[in-house]
């Protein structure tokens, strides 16, 4: 029985939108699997791993209603292998479906879609949050970099979203350092805050388009929902309880340099070259008009950057972790960037943004 018949990309595009939660082995097989339905002249395409969930619709007014789910990564790889603009078509066989495009043909099974387990959704939103897709990647772009990978402390392995007044707040740490961002809502909201998980905010900051249109964050008690364009992701929420963040950032740091980012950015880049593998350390030697960024290695190897700049004041030689300043310098667009560090090699040295009180990070020295 035909099911569709469609141009290449007209499939490619939405269930690429929704593959990439999809895990190629798990537990329950059927979660391997994309769940299409056409229905009213609607396509959708759901995909899940239990904890975030992602549909796209898309209008299609040919042939009838179906039901089915398909191994969401081999239909993918079928339909990126087919030439561009290609027709193809889907013809249903009992529990299998054939993708015909050309002379190519391919065969594959199908689990039922009965069987399909979808997120329950949580309809006790507490806030809802409008915001342009532009300005939300952006703010996504200054604070995801942050968050912790697998750390046994939960709760940092994802992003700290705060609601509240006309302000919306967005918070990652790794227990290392710690990127803010803040931005002024149109409108007033329910002073809400959520953990959201690590690959939801991946996933989102890949999908948002850098363009003027809405997003709408509808958070409730235990899901955060996001809809833009033909998207929604429903997502579960980190149960437990963020840092305090406000404690960490430090105030009497006194000594303030201002440094161009991408002057910085090079110079950390070239020394590098020659920094450990292993610990990634580099030394800032701050002195009057001088900053020196010196990185060593094991094979005692040495890199050293002089760059001019405006300070004057007691010298400081303060190692980081090379990464950490890396990624704060490549996520930011600022030209200047602020440097605020403390009297001593053990304090943490706050980044800001000149005028800019909606960005903040805060980086600690390691021993070198």
């Amino acid at each position: 029985m035909l099911l569709i018949q469609a141009e290449r990309d007209s499939l490619l595009k939405p269930l690429t939108t929704v593959t990439g939660i999809v895990e190629r082995r798990h537990t329950l097989p059927i979660l391997s699997n994309v769940l299409i339905q056409k229905h009213d002249g609607q396509l959708t395409f759901l995909a899940t791993d239990l904890e975030i969930q992602i549909t796209t619709v898309y209008p299609h007014s040919d042939g009838g209603d179906f039901n089915l789910t398909v191994s969401a990564k081999k239909f993918q790889d079928i339909l990126r292998a087919i030439p561009d603009g290609a027709n193809v078509s889907l013809d249903q066989d009992d529990s299998r479906i054939t993708v015909k495009a050309g002379k190519s043909r391919f065969n594959l099974q199908t689990l039922p879609a009965q069987d399909f387990p979808k997120l329950s959704i949580d309809t006790n939103v507490r806030s809802v949050v409008t915001l342009s897709q532009s300005k939300l990647k952006n703010l996504l772009s200054q604070v995801q970099y942050a968050m912790a990978h697998q750390d046994i402390r939960y709760y940092l392995n994802g992003l700290f979203m705060v609601a509240g007044g006309e302000e919306l707040k967005l918070i990652s740490t790794d227990g290392h350092r710690l990127a803010y961002v803040a931005t002024q809502l149109d409108k007033p909201v329910e002073n809400t805050e959520v953990i959201l998980p690590r690959k939801t905010v991946l996933e989102l900051y890949k999908l948002l388009a850098d363009i003027d249109d809405d997003v709408t964050i509808e958070i409730a008690q235990n899901q955060v929902k996001f809809s833009f364009g033909q998207i929604v992701i429903h997502s579960k929420v980190v149960d437990g309880k963020f840092p305090d963040y406000n404690r960490v950032v430090p105030i009497g740091n006194e000594k303030l340099v201002p440094l161009d980012r991408q002057q910085l950015l090079s110079a950390l880049q070239r020394a590098a070259i020659l920094s450990n593998e292993k610990f990634r350390g580099v030394r800032l030697v701050l002195s009057d008009g001088m900053l020196k960024i010196i990185c060593n290695n094991s094979e005692q190897e040495e890199a050293q950057e002089e760059l001019e700049i405006a300070y004057q004041g007691d010298p400081l030689d303060i190692g980081y972790n090379i990464n950490y300043l890396l990624d704060v310098l490549t996520n930011l667009d600022a030209e200047t960037l602020v440097f605020a560090f403390g009297d001593h090699a053990t304090s943490s040295t706050l980044v800001t943004v000149p005028d800019d009180a909606n960005f903040k990070y805060v980086v600690m020295p390691m021993r070198i």
